[in-house]
């Protein structure tokens, strides 16, 4: 899989750059953001997936939430990739910001017409580590992963859903239920089709009540001030309350006066960068 340098600036003593490559899992083109700091001149470092938001690209995080700093202080590279495949011309992916285009959900689509290209679960979990791993002096041993919104959810789903492979989770105002609210239900019933029992398999609230994994632990910030707490998009209560019961230990923190903005993620982001590295750097 062949990586074609689209930028390169000095950040933080590394270097951030953004690369493109051909999608097998995709089926197009697709940018991803790489932060590569100091220590990775040297030696293998662990990896923190990053993954955004609706509407969000791979530029995003890498431009608002001031993350190299931590990165480049403990070791550990970052990547962040697009939340969507982009000019597959698909029928109606433009149409709305919270379906098709920069709305993938981290989901592996089984409905027409999304089947084909809205994979974005198996290019997360598989293809975007494989070639990472093989381009990057990347420990493929040492995974995290972490998210914002949308990418929250995909970030507690893909380390609910593969026991042991992320050393680390968190997230940032997650969505922690999506079968119980209007986003994931727009979302789901157009990538997954009409059988609910179907959409279980990607909502980290269910995925929690049966998870039987090595122990995860789980790091939560959430505005206390964010509009779609207060509108149930989010719904970190059910999320806690099934962490509870199957005692997965989950550090929740609402945090007073914040929103749901990138402002947000740049005041924290420092504590989920430490989080991960106790448990990468052990």
């Amino acid at each position: 899989m062949t990586l074609v340098q689209v930028s390169s600036n000095k950040c933080s003593g590394g270097y951030q750059k953004v690369f493109e490559h051909d999608s097998t899992e995709l089926k197009c083109k697709m940018k991803v953001a790489v932060y590569l700091p100091p220590k990775a001149e040297n030696e293998k470092c662990p990896v923190f997936y990053w993954l955004s938001g609706l509407t969000c690209t791979e530029q995003n995080f890498i431009t608002k939430a001031g993350s190299q700093q931590a990165a480049s202080e403990h070791g550990i590279i970052i990547v962040a990739p697009d939340t969507s495949p982009r000019g597959c011309n698909i029928e109606g992916e433009d149409e709305s910001w919270d379906f098709g285009t920069g709305a993938g959900f981290y989901v592996n689509a089984t409905q027409e017409p999304w089947k084909t290209n809205y994979c974005m679960y198996t290019y997360v979990t598989e293809e975007l580590p494989r070639l990472i791993n093989t381009n990057f002096p990347a420990d493929p041993e040492k995974m995290s992963i972490s998210g914002h919104s949308m990418g929250g959810h995909g970030a507690l789903i893909c380390a609910l859903k593969n026991p042991g492979k992320y050393k680390a989770v968190s997230a940032f105002a997650p969505i922690c239920n999506p079968i119980q609210c209007a986003w994931g239900q727009k979302a789901f019933s157009g990538y997954l089709g009409e059988d609910k029992k179907t959409w279980e398999a990607y909502d980290a609230t269910v995925l929690a009540a049966s998870y039987s994994g090595p122990q995860l632990d789980i790091l939560i910030d959430q505005g206390r001030d964010d509009q779609f707490l207060s509108a149930s998009q989010l719904l970190p209560d059910n999320l806690i309350a099934a962490c509870s019961e199957k005692k997965i230990p989950v550090v929740f923190r609402l945090q007073p006066g914040y929103d749901h903005s990138y402002f947000f993620i740049y005041s924290f982001i420092t504590d989920h960068i430490k989080h991960h590295a106790k448990f990468l750097n052990a």
